[in-house]
């Protein structure tokens, strides 16, 4: 059974790993997307094989460190599908050295990335959710909220920061929306490999973060849409305001 049939939602950081996961996974049960990514290609490669010919997606790309361009993604919505039902924030930015070593841009680049991008597109999409009588949001975080991690002092703390955002949300905007945040461990991405560049040996990191989980393996961005796919469906009406973990028991054996 279709679990979001013509339900509109915003995905951000669509074009690639988890954001893709979760837009393959809602189109599967009959949502309509604007999907959200800075790569061209990437984004409109997605939006064919998703939807074809149908419109049912729409490839918007852009920046979402700009306000204007979140604003954009929320007026594009109404334009193409009349109304938004809710969104899943998936961008992300790594912003790797340690305190003293990382530059000041790569600093404020990596929160507005991670952090002030999920405030730009709320703000302008939780006037169109109310609208609809309801509306939901996930959010996705990293258990970098709450594990630090060698040289990631931006990511460690925009995460945190945007956890913390989306539990003031959902108090100040409940019960006509919902906001959850989900907390992912180790997952088999583009970024992991990324992330690991910040240790001695990058190869190893990412076998030992597969190691470390009670489930031993790195998640995938299926695991990580399966949850994404509940907590905006009517199956989750009864949760807001709430962070889950999603890493294998990871942080259990940290």
């Amino acid at each position: 059974m279709q679990k979001l049939t013509d339900r509109v939602f915003i995905i951000t950081g669509a074009t690639r790993g988890m954001g893709a996961g979760v837009a393959r996974k809602f189109v599967e049960h009959g949502a309509r997307l604007i999907i959200s990514g800075r790569d061209e290609k990437r984004g409109s490669d997605l939006q064919k094989e998703l939807a074809g010919e149908s419109g049912r997606v729409v490839f918007i790309q852009g920046d979402v460190t700009s306000e204007h361009y979140n604003r954009y993604l929320v007026e594009s919505a109404i334009t193409y599908f009349g109304a938004l039902n809710g969104v899943m924030t998936n961008a992300g930015m790594l912003g790797l050295g340690a305190v003293t070593d990382l530059k000041t841009e790569v600093w404020h680049r990596t929160v507005q990335t991670n952090l002030d991008s999920v405030f730009y597109l709320l703000k302008y999409a939780i006037p169109e959710m109310k609208r609809t009588g309801s509306g939901v949001a996930v959010i996705n975080a990293s258990i970098a909220a709450f594990k630090n991690f060698p040289n990631h002092p931006a990511y460690c703390a925009s995460k945190a920061g945007v956890v913390a955002l989306a539990r003031q949300i959902a108090g100040d905007y409940g019960p006509e929306l919902r906001i959850n945040s989900i907390c992912p461990g180790p997952v088999d991405t583009p970024l992991i490999h990324e992330s690991a560049v910040a240790f001695p040996d990058p190869d190893k990191a990412v076998s030992d973060a597969a190691d470390a989980t009670l489930m031993k393996r790195l998640g995938t961005p299926g695991d990580i849409a399966s949850l994404a796919l509940f907590l905006a469906s009517d199956e989750a009406s009864w949760i807001t305001g709430s962070t889950f973990t999603i890493d294998g028991g990871a942080l259990v054996n940290s």
